[in-house]
């Protein structure tokens, strides 16, 4: 666990650092800066694009941490990494002759409601492309246990170029029509940035030769496609459906209460840079032992960090909400229940990679065909209803099911559970927090208020994991902070 506890500290670091920017970027400047209806119209545009990716990327980017180290010969290795960049290719080309096909269509979907999307639909297939192949390249760098730079780009880049860019909006040197324009560019920027990092680390030549084995590989990559497109699907959907049912803004109403609550996530991303490509390796060596090992640990040090995060927000965000323009309430179910499907996201550990790096993925592939058509349901059927929060209701739902599966398989097939009485403990301590603490409010400013509870908060739980030794990594690391190490 040696390296993934240190490139995972420089991960969270990272990751902390650009989800406070983002946070301010959301809460902030995005509702002083830009009126609801481009608010809203910004959110949808990113939403749509991150339900289109995964198809573009063709699971490219899955694809090669699970195979990178099956090759050995450098000839097979570089067939492969070019079968990896030409098929998202093909996948975008067909993509968009399809949309300029369709592209009436497409228009006409938006005449009625939100016309405001019409003319940025084009943005949404070029921000895709944008996105699948960052993510390719950054896989590039994962298989070699670099992830720390592609981590700083894909949390910390975009949000800085963001904020600067809401500036330039606010003092008037760009209008919101170039604002959105000068966004899409902020991605190609990265992606150019990430190709030529990635680069740096391969002995690289392209061939248009297939690896030995590609059949197999072209098994995989359209499973996993169809497997990550599920997950962006449950995570993204219930956007692009608020957009049907509800006026734009309500897309940026929902989505100021989900980026609070997505918060909880930064553990978990941070730690999976390095974990995904372990995970692979271990499993290509038949290594089990470790295997569970790294399963239950990633398990309870992400589902104990997280939870501190998932108190801290349930037990501030009425205060946080002060601070946010009136038109801009607070949906405190909407809060706690994307912020409960992303903790037991957490308490999965590598659970994800262990399952996508086995034989088992196809399992996975039916059950979340299951959840998406699940999640369409209940976004259908709760938005009507219940307005934003129905649509948390049915992330939620979505969500708890397909975790409980992913868990399930991974007990049948590899005999192994994250669960321990460590982790008992971790739950009851959150449950008692978030009793303790949600009521509790002083009088001052919002500011000074969050400050204080988060201190109290914050110390009282990282006290009691050192001190019942919830986790051994957890514990090694306080104890070096003292030393400043």
């Amino acid at each position: 666990m040696g390296i993934v506890v240190n490139q995972s500290i420089k991960n969270v670091i990272i990751t902390c650092f650009g989800f406070g920017i983002g946070a301010i970027n959301t809460l902030f400047l995005f509702t002083k800066f830009l009126e609801e209806e481009y608010y809203g119209l910004v959110s949808y545009l990113l939403s749509a694009s991150n339900l289109i990716w995964p198809l573009m990327a063709f699971g490219a980017h899955n694809t090669l941490v699970k195979f990178y180290s099956s090759y050995l010969k450098k000839e097979q290795r570089n067939r492969f990494m070019s079968m990896m960049l030409i098929l998202p290719l093909c996948i975008a080309i067909l993509i968009g002759t399809i949309g300029l096909v369709l592209y009436t269509y497409i228009l006409n979907y938006f005449s009625e409601d939100n016309t405001v999307v019409q003319s940025y639909v084009w943005t949404i297939y070029v921000l895709a492309i944008a996105l699948s192949y960052f993510e390719i390249f950054f896989a590039w760098t994962k298989v070699k246990l670099k992830s720390v730079f592609g981590n700083i780009m894909k949390e910390l880049f975009v949000r800085i170029c963001l904020m600067i860019l809401l500036f330039l909006v606010y003092f008037k040197v760009i209008t919101v029509h170039q604002f959105i324009y000068a966004l899409v560019f902020v991605y190609i920027v990265r992606l150019v940035v990430m190709v030529t990092y990635a680069l740096r680390l391969h002995e690289f030549k392209f061939s248009f030769s297939f690896p030995r084995n590609y059949i197999s590989v072209l098994k995989y990559s359209l499973l996993i496609l169809l497997a990550g497109s599920v997950a962006t699907l449950l995570i993204d959907l219930d956007k692009t459906m608020i957009e049907r049912y509800l006026p734009i803004e309500y897309v940026a109403k929902y989505g100021i209460c989900a980026y609070i609550a997505s918060v909880i996530i930064i553990p978990s991303r941070a730690m999976h840079q390095i974990t995904y490509p372990l995970t692979a390796k271990l499993i290509n060596e038949k290594n089990f032992d470790q295997l569970r090992t790294l399963y239950k640990k990633s398990s309870l040090n992400l589902f104990a960090i997280s939870g501190l995060l998932f108190v801290l927000i349930l037990c501030n965000v009425n205060e946080l909400f002060k601070l946010i323009p009136e038109e801009y309430e607070l949906f405190i179910w909407v809060v706690a229940l994307i912020g409960g499907a992303k903790l037991f996201d957490n308490l999965l550990g590598n659970n994800n990679s262990i399952l996508f790096n086995s034989d088992y993925y196809r399992l996975i592939l039916y059950i979340g065909i299951g959840m998406a058509i699940l999640a369409f349901i209940l976004n259908w059927v709760c938005i009507p209803v219940f307005g934003v929060t129905g649509a948390a209701i049915a992330t939620f739902s979505a969500v708890f099911c397909y975790n409980l599966a992913k868990l399930l398989i991974v007990q049948v097939k590899f005999k192994m559970n994250p669960f321990s009485s460590k982790m008992l403990l971790t739950i009851l301590f959150i449950s008692g927090f978030v009793i303790g603490f949600y009521f509790w409010d002083f009088k001052f400013h919002p500011i000074v208020n969050i400050s204080i509870k988060s201190i109290v908060i914050g110390v009282c739980y990282i006290a009691l994991l050192y001190f019942f030794k919830i986790s051994e990594d957890i514990n090694t690391v306080i104890k070096k902070i003292p030393r400043g190490a």
